[in-house]
C-alpha cells in the first residue's frame, strides 16, 4: 500500500509541472486572442494564406471566435484537475495544428511572417512576439508537456475529481 501510494506522489510531481504551464499557457493565450477578436494586424491575412482554398467564413469564424474559447476551456480544466487526461488529449491534436501553421509560415518565408502575430493575441504588446520558428519551437514543447500528462497522470483517463477536493479516503485519515 506504502509503495502504490508513493508512486502515485512521484506520478503526481511528474505531472504537476506540465499542467501548470501547459493550463497557463493556454489561459494566456486564449485569453489573449478573446481579447482581440480579430484585431491583431496579419492575423487574417495569416488564416488566408495558411487555409488557401478552405479559406471559408465557417472556418474564420471557428478560427477567431472559437479557437480561443477552445485554449481558455482546456487550460481551465487542466489547471482545476478535472478531466486531465481528456484535456491533455485534447491538447494534442490543437498543438499539431499550431506546429502545422508555424511549419507552414516558415515554408514561405520569414520575410512574409516574421512575427507569430497571432499566437497570445493581446498579450504579445505586452510580451513581445514570437518568430514562427520561435513558435514552433515552444509548439512542440507544448506537445511534449501534453503528453506527458497524457501517459503519465495518475488518475484514470475519465477521472474527474479536482485537486481541491479531497477524496473520502484521505478525509478519513
Amino acid at each position: 500500500m506504502k509503495q502504490q501510494l508513493k508512486a502515485r506522489w512521484q506520478r503526481n510531481l511528474v505531472t504537476l509541472g506540465p499542467i501548470i504551464f501547459l493550463g497557463l499557457t493556454l489561459l494566456a493565450s486564449g485569453t489573449g486572442k478573446a481579447l482581440t477578436f480579430g484585431e491583431v494586424p496579419g492575423e487574417l491575412e495569416f488564416i488566408d494564406v495558411l487555409l488557401g482554398p478552405f479559406y471559408t467564413p465557417t472556418t474564420v469564424y471557428l478560427i477567431v471566435h472559437c479557437l480561443p474559447w477552445a485554449e481558455i476551456a482546456l487550460g481551465a480544466l487542466l489547471l482545476l484537475g478535472v478531466f486531465p487526461r481528456v484535456a491533455s488529449a485534447l491538447c494534442l491534436p490543437l498543438t499539431i495544428a499550431f506546429m502545422a501553421s508555424n511549419s507552414y509560415a516558415l515554408s514561405r518565408g520569414i520575410e512574409q511572417f516574421s512575427t507569430c502575430g497571432h499566437c497570445f493575441g493581446k498579450w504579445e504588446e505586452l510580451l513581445g512576439a514570437m518568430s514562427p520558428l520561435q513558435a514552433l519551437c515552444f509548439d512542440i514543447v507544448l506537445f511534449s508537456l501534453a503528453l506527458i500528462i497524457l501517459l503519465f497522470h495518475p488518475s484514470r483517463i475519465l477521472h474527474s475529481r479536482p485537486w481541491f477536493i479531497k477524496s473520502r479516503k484521505e478525509e478519513s485519515k
